[in-house]
């Protein structure tokens, strides 16, 4: 499972401007704070399947957060294997509200997607659906999909943005095309510059459409499958290598940082 948290942008993780602490206990009505947990829970959290998710449950629980973003966040396969399930038997998008609400979350919004691989938030706090992002055929498809959705807490209106982007080593364009085809887009990095072209597009079509957004406050995060050149004193890779475009793009063109490197 990833754990991948590219940005709380200028929320930092708390609306008082404090970050808590991943261990911390805070109290859930704290209207100082926002404690957020983001995780790609691989297949709808294939693993919690056969023993109906109790041990999530609890996890989550223990967190105490007031907001989940779950990256992978629909039901695919049967337990512990590759065999499709029947789509009447997948639990995983339709009953997050009542899955969420056996650890004290009341309220979910389902993103964008195209595929069996979505995001979804739950919150204590209601939630806003502002946009549900798949892009335009054939140009700008956003592969897995993206989100934007808003919630209030203390007077404040936190935008949240969550993306997974294509997983490939060979651009989308070639996913349909023969073999000699996708090695020869992998052999040019087609996944990464097409990684690029849909960051730019999720980014252009939410914080991008908010003249006021570095006076506001933005959270993004999601499987970016891409890696940041501030990670780089532990890569150690070619400081050109494309699989640095995505992150250069959002830490280039938008208010956002990365709060994990930042904190």
């Amino acid at each position: 499972m990833k754990k991948i948290l590219m940005a709380l942008g200028l929320a930092v993780a708390a609306l008082s401007g404090t970050a808590v602490s991943p261990s911390a206990k805070t109290d859930s009505v704290n209207p100082a704070t926002l404690r957020l947990l983001y995780w790609n829970i691989q297949n709808g959290m294939w693993d919690g399947q056969p023993d109906n998710y109790d041990r999530f449950v609890d996890f989550v629980r223990e967190q105490n957060p007031d907001i989940c973003v779950w990256c992978e966040a629909a039901t695919i396969y049967n337990d512990g294997t590759a065999d499709q399930r029947a789509k009447e038997l997948c639990y995983l998008p339709d009953n997050w509200g009542e899955l969420a609400a056996r650890y004290g979350h009341s309220h979910w919004y389902l993103g964008g997607y195209r595929d069996s691989y979505p995001q979804v938030i739950t919150s204590r706090y209601p939630i806003t659906a502002v946009d549900h992002i798949v892009g335009v055929e054939p140009d700008s498809v956003v592969s897995h999909g993206a989100g934007w959705a808003q919630i209030e807490k203390n007077g404040h209106t936190v935008n949240i943005v969550t993306l997974h982007t294509w997983p490939q080593r060979y651009s989308f364009h070639a996913l349909h095309k023969d073999a000699d085809a996708r090695k020869a887009s992998a052999a040019e990095n087609g996944g990464d510059l097409y990684r690029r072209l849909e960051t730019e597009y999720i980014c252009r079509h939410t914080i991008g459409t908010s003249p006021d957004a570095d006076r506001q406050l933005w959270m993004m995060m999601g499987d970016f499958n891409s890696k940041s050149v501030i990670d780089n004193y532990f890569y150690k890779m070619d400081p050109d290598s494309t699989a640095f475009l995505v992150h250069d793009y959002i830490l280039t063109n938008t208010p956002y940082i990365d709060i994990i490197a930042e904190k």
